[in-house]
């Protein structure tokens, strides 16, 4: 069954690349306390992914900050030096938390896994986008098939 609102997050440990090379950080530690902007991809350097989502958070960091919004965090199940060399060459490291889902875990127990074995991806996770609050899930926005609307940016922010 999948997350829904007023859930709180799963405990899940994603990895993330530091100027001292890869760290474990937790659900907690990342949502604590705070508010929190996250959205997932089914993969790095993947068309949709490069060209409109990420870049589609970077440019309206500003506004989610003005609108209460503590930090943004990308999420997909690739390797921590995929996602860091994504935020790097995509240049969202001051605008965006680069969180690597390397085996899917976090995907999964949301039940927001996707299957893309049919593209030789392997399980993958679903486009969505999420507003995370001290770790409860406050809004939610899952895509169908292969759209791009309800987890772009601009949606989240007029959710605010």
């Amino acid at each position: 069954m999948a997350i829904k609102v007023g859930d709180k997050l799963p405990e899940a440990t994603f990895m993330e690349m530091t100027v001292d090379g890869p760290k474990p950080v937790t659900t907690a530690q990342v949502f604590g306390g705070k508010t929190v902007a996250l959205f997932a991809v089914p993969g790095a350097y993947t068309p949709t992914c490069s060209a409109r989502h990420l870049p589609g958070y970077v440019d309206k960091a500003g506004d989610f900050k003005a609108k209460g919004v503590d930090e943004i965090v990308c999420t997909s199940v690739n390797d921590v030096f995929v996602m860091g060399a994504w935020g790097k060459s995509s240049k969202a490291e001051e605008a965006v938390r680069m969180l690597a889902d390397g085996n899917g875990a976090f995907a999964q127990s949301l039940g927001l896994e996707l299957d893309a074995s049919g593209f030789g991806m392997g399980k993958r996770s679903q486009r969505y986008s999420m507003l995370v609050k001290d770790g409860v899930v406050a809004e939610l926005n899952v895509e169908q098939g292969g759209e791009f609307k309800v987890s772009a940016a601009d949606y989240l922010l007029g959710q605010l």
